[in-house]
């Protein structure tokens, strides 16, 4: 079988599973990777040290996150491969990924989120910045949110996270007031809950990115600002007011605890309070 043909029946695979389309178009860059170093050869003809190679000449230069992501998708790959019959055996078996040094996630400090917010000029703005922050959501998950999502009421939302799982999130005050002054500013008749200041329709995760940024660079901010730091921001100052692990677990939707407690090692102020308290 051909390197093409099997990723059309792998990636069909996938999609009957479940994978998400962002999973999805991920794996399809690895695979045209492959495919640019190898040709479309029969996978049969595809060995251990060629795969080797392939990392060493095409991967050398990434960074050892990168390079393992790059891995597991060839182990994966291979080994639906085999499992499926196409190949004898597994060349990517033996592919071990690159030892990680522990990424510790880089909070904002509170002032700085308050700086940020008053970096804020209109209300499409100031409602992205603050529901962000203040429902501790993935950029994925805020670009699906539509309108009809919110409940007002309860100040929640229904968002669809990693793996199609589904939880709940709250938001603040100051973040429904916002969303409410936005809502109320937009002449369109568009689902989506947050969309383009030109010609609107849902915004990207791109231009979400964008007025993030475009906001920070007002605010004077001193350090590098993006959506994700916003979670961690919300997981960190969780924490650092005395909310516990699983409950910040929870609103993350983080599946594993080990994920939650990478923040505990951000809460300076908690730990210097527990030291104080304890010893």
């Amino acid at each position: 079988m051909l390197l093409s043909e099997a990723w059309q029946i792998y990636s069909a695979d996938k999609q009957i599973e479940g994978f998400s389309p962002a999973t999805l178009k991920g794996y399809k860059v690895q695979h045209n990777l492959l495919l640019r170093h190898f040709g479309d050869i029969d996978i049969r003809t595809i060995t251990l040290p060629d795969l080797k190679t392939y990392l060493i000449e095409k991967g050398g230069h990434l960074k050892p996150s990168s390079l393992g992501m790059r891995i597991r998708f060839i182990r994966a790959f291979f080994r639906w491969v085999t499992d499926e019959g196409y190949c004898d055996s597994n060349p990517a078996r033996k592919l071990k990924e690159p030892k990680l040094g522990q990424r510790v996630p880089k909070a904002l400090s509170e002032e700085d989120t308050v700086m940020l917010q008053e970096g804020c000029k209109m209300p499409l703005e100031h409602a992205l910045i603050n529901f962000i922050y203040s429902t501790g959501c993935r950029i994925g998950e805020v670009h699906r949110l539509n309108r009809n999502a919110i409940n007002w009421d309860n100040r929640s939302c229904i968002v669809l996270g990693k793996g199609n799982k589904e939880r709940e999130v709250y938001f603040s005050i100051k973040a429904a007031i916002w969303l409410k002054k936005y809502l109320n500013s937009r002449k369109d008749n568009d689902v989506a809950l947050f969309v383009t200041e030109r010609k609107p329709h849902r915004m990207s995760i791109a231009q979400i990115r964008y007025v993030v940024k475009r906001v920070a660079k007002r605010s004077e901010v001193e350090v590098n600002v993006y959506p994700h730091k916003l979670r961690h921001s919300f997981a960190t100052h969780l924490l650092n007011n005395g909310a516990p692990m699983e409950g910040i677990q929870t609103l993350l939707g983080h599946t594993k605890i080990e994920t939650t407690m990478l923040y505990a090692q951000l809460s300076g102020p908690r730990r210097k309070e527990i030291y104080t308290k304890y010893f």
